[in-house]
């Protein structure tokens, strides 16, 4: 379960995003809202990227009381990547593994269902958007987190791409009970997540916890 306490995020005098009570069951969740909503601030903040007012916890950990042992429970994937450049994806995801005492199994079926193998090994910055955001998918998944945050995931990959993240969400929510939390302007497919939930980010606030 995910719990926000009197979350707020505020810049300056600005309030950007503000929850006074959230209770998240397991599950899928298509997180709504136009541009400057706040869907981006919710993931970052969830993902303890970003400071903020109030609590979030994780099957009850806490992001403020225990901000080391949250932050392995928590995995992201954001809408614009940025790495450095001179490392090489393999490279990246390797680290992303040590930290997530991860198997190689897992790092290897990923690039693979990615298909990456053949420009895993050079510099990232010679890599596409498409790229980049497959490498970001990759790292998204590393490990057994309890909940995955996923930034726009659907665009800059091709369609093949497109269906074998499906796939992997799916998996992953089905065989080891992984929270999604998905923004998009565009639906989640049916056919391949046919429990989603929806969440609408409005007006800075969350309006709605809502089925189909």
């Amino acid at each position: 379960m995910i719990q926000l306490r009197n979350f707020k995020k505020s810049y300056g005098e600005y309030t950007a995003l503000q929850i006074p009570e959230l209770d998240l069951d397991t599950g899928i969740y298509w997180v709504k809202g136009v541009n400057g909503s706040g869907k981006s601030t919710l993931l970052k903040s969830m993902a303890g990227m970003l400071s903020c007012q109030g609590d979030i916890l994780i099957n009850t950990t806490s992001l403020k009381k225990n901000p080391v042992h949250y932050r392995k429970l928590v995995n992201f994937g954001e809408a614009e990547p940025l790495f450095p450049t001179f490392i090489t994806g393999l490279e990246m995801i390797d680290l992303f593994v040590s930290a997530k005492d991860a198997p190689n199994e897992q790092k290897e079926s990923l690039i693979e269902s990615l298909k990456m193998q053949h420009y895993i090994q050079t510099a990232v910055n010679s890599y596409s958007s498409g790229m980049l955001k497959k490498l970001s998918l990759v790292l998204a998944f590393i490990g057994n987190p309890s909940v995955i945050l996923l930034d726009e995931p659907l665009i800059t990959i091709d369609t093949d791409s497109l269906k074998v993240l499906y796939h992997l969400i799916a998996k992953e929510h089905t065989d080891r009970g992984t929270t999604f939390l998905i923004t998009s302007h565009q639906p989640l497919d049916p056919q391949y997540l046919p429990n989603t939930k929806q969440l609408l980010v409005e007006e800075q606030t969350l309006k709605a916890c809502l089925n189909h």
